[in-house]
């Protein structure tokens, strides 16, 4: 970006709000295909809007932002994708990530005063979600597309044995890459029904060894003498309490000695970027459903709570700033 000011030039929020207009700008050249249309080479604007079917005059006040906030570059009155929007926002699936954290913060944050004052989500995740089918469809695809990619590492820290019981893993990557790898593994899925990939475990032909259970895990009946329990990013959009009964709820369908494994944010990234993004995360999971990213200590303090003993930590290398707590029951390791 080459918008730049030196501290003390102007009060900390301008530069913030230019900012902020120059992503709302981008994510309107997202939705009108701008970066797609300049991914073979560069146009005049009237060419441009002709290529997006927009207004030839808007497409060039809208093109001169990008450039500003450097997201095109000009020469003369041909424009061209910068090397950054070239790579990331031409296509593929990071140009889906954007538009869909740009939907959730321009449209789903109007109410988020209400609830910092009130100390509840005003707003319910999934049902705006619902509402938004072309939203749920990419956030479905982001987060089976970030299991697939951490699902090896993944995959080599779960204790593996005979049944395993899967919360909220509706993509159901997971057990299809450990019951693969497992002959004898079965697994359960429970999650929301729009949610879990039936098609994605009969192409893996294990439809005989993974349950899909459609509902609410905080209603239905778990089940028993599960030998492993997955949790994966399942505690931070929860609150403290709602945690408390479920990790008591998953306890009593592990058998002795049985596992639980969570995968989280880290409270506090090493890299500033990170921590910056975990702590908008945070906010969002706070106005959304209640829940943020925990610091890890408090996470430990509800699995003692619950009857586990002290988890290990890993840290993933293929997902810096998520980590991996595997707690089992009673303590033993």
């Amino acid at each position: 970006m080459p918008l730049d000011l030196d501290e003390g030039d102007g009060p900390p929020s301008f530069l913030d709000m230019i900012t902020t207009a120059g992503y709302r700008a981008a994510t309107a050249a997202l939705r009108l295909g701008v970066f797609p249309a300049l991914a073979e080479g560069s146009l005049p604007a009237d060419e441009l809007a002709a290529r997006i079917d927009a207004d030839p005059r808007g497409t060039a006040l809208l093109a001169d932002v990008l450039v500003a906030c450097g997201y095109l570059t000009v020469d003369g009155e041909r424009y061209a994708n910068s090397p950054m929007a070239g790579k990331w926002l031409a296509g593929g699936d990071y140009a889906r990530v954007e538009r869909f954290w740009s939907t959730v913060l321009f449209d789903s944050w109007g109410e988020l005063e209400t609830s910092v004052r009130s100390g509840t989500a005003c707003l319910d995740f999934y049902a705006w979600l619902a509402g938004r089918p072309e939203t749920l469809e990419r956030f479905q695809r982001m987060l089976s597309g970030h299991a697939e990619h951490i699902a090896p590492e993944v995959a080599g820290l779960v204790p593996v044995g005979e049944t395993l019981l899967d919360l909220g893993g509706g993509h159901a990557a997971y057990p299809i890459r450990l019951c693969s790898a497992n002959p004898a593994l079965h697994a359960t899925v429970v999650d929301r029904p729009e949610a879990l990939n039936t098609a994605a475990v009969e192409e893996a032909g294990l439809a005989g060894r993974i349950t899909l259970r459609p509902g609410d895990y905080d209603e239905l009946d778990l089940g028993a003498d599960f030998d492993t329990a997955l949790l994966f990013n399942v505690v931070h959009g929860r609150t403290a309490a709602a945690n408390r009964t479920l990790l008591r709820r998953v306890a009593a369908a592990l058998r002795t000695g049985g596992a639980v494994v969570l995968l989280e944010h880290d409270e506090h990234p090493a890299d500033p970027v990170d921590e910056a993004f975990t702590r908008v995360f945070s906010l969002n999971l706070f106005h959304g459903q209640g829940g943020q990213v925990y610091p890890t200590r408090e996470i430990v303090d509800w699995l003692l709570a619950a009857g586990f003993g002290e988890p290990e930590v890993h840290p993933l290398e293929s997902s810096p700033g998520q980590s991996v707590l595997i707690a089992r029951m009673g303590g033993t390791r």
